[in-house]
């Protein structure tokens, strides 16, 4: 429901694991992580848990969430394989991706040690596939309800990513923000990131 991650496909679903398999798993985690195969392309969804406040348990927990996450990398994955890690992040990974940047150090979502928690799992051997092919400020996947006029004023952030390997980046076309579902009556507040690759 509110935390819930889906995979749906024109291509068959193979190889579905939910959550780490760590042995820590919570129901929580097994809502927020899928792990499957497409077109022998493996794909990892996550929704990292939002944090709620720098003084609340569950930031902890969502800087452990990407400890746990590099840890799975390491364990089922190989940098030099094709890999794509996409969802919701609940981080903005840089300055350029969050309006008023200054204002925002004490996020849950922009928090010095949140970005480095991201970057220490992005290290591991992806691509930030936006960036690759657009760089600078003003692009953004969320813009939140509660400030008025938040898309018209592009206050946003970049909270959604699609990180790849290098193996798959070289097979990649564009990736860009389609704004169109967030001008919709009563949309997500989130709108669609979308990459696009060659076949093999």
């Amino acid at each position: 429901s509110y935390n819930g991650v889906a995979v749906a496909s024109q291509h068959p679903i193979e190889d579905l694991h939910l959550g780490f398999e760590d042995g820590e798993d919570t129901e929580e985690d097994l809502s927020r992580l899928i792990r499957c195969r497409i077109s022998g392309i493996p794909v990892v969804n996550t929704y990292v848990p939002q944090g709620r406040a720098l003084d609340h348990p569950y930031f902890q927990v969502k800087l452990k969430w990407f400890k746990r996450l590099r840890r799975l990398f390491e364990r089922h994955y190989s940098p030099g394989e094709e890999l794509l890690w996409c969802g919701d992040m609940n981080v903005a990974p840089a300055p350029e991706d969050v309006y008023s940047p200054g204002k925002k150090e004490d996020h849950v979502c922009f928090h010095e040690s949140v970005r480095r928690a991201l970057e220490e799992v992005r290290s591991w051997g992806f691509v930030d596939l936006f960036r690759k092919y657009h760089q600078g400020p003003g692009n953004y996947t969320f813009f939140d309800y509660r400030i008025r006029g938040s898309v018209k004023r592009n206050l946003g952030w970049r909270l959604d990513q699609i990180y790849v390997t290098e193996a798959l980046s070289s097979r990649s076309l564009n990736c860009w923000i389609d704004m169109e579902p967030r001008l919709a009556e009563r949309p997500s507040d989130h709108t669609f990131l979308v990459a696009e690759f060659m076949p093999h």
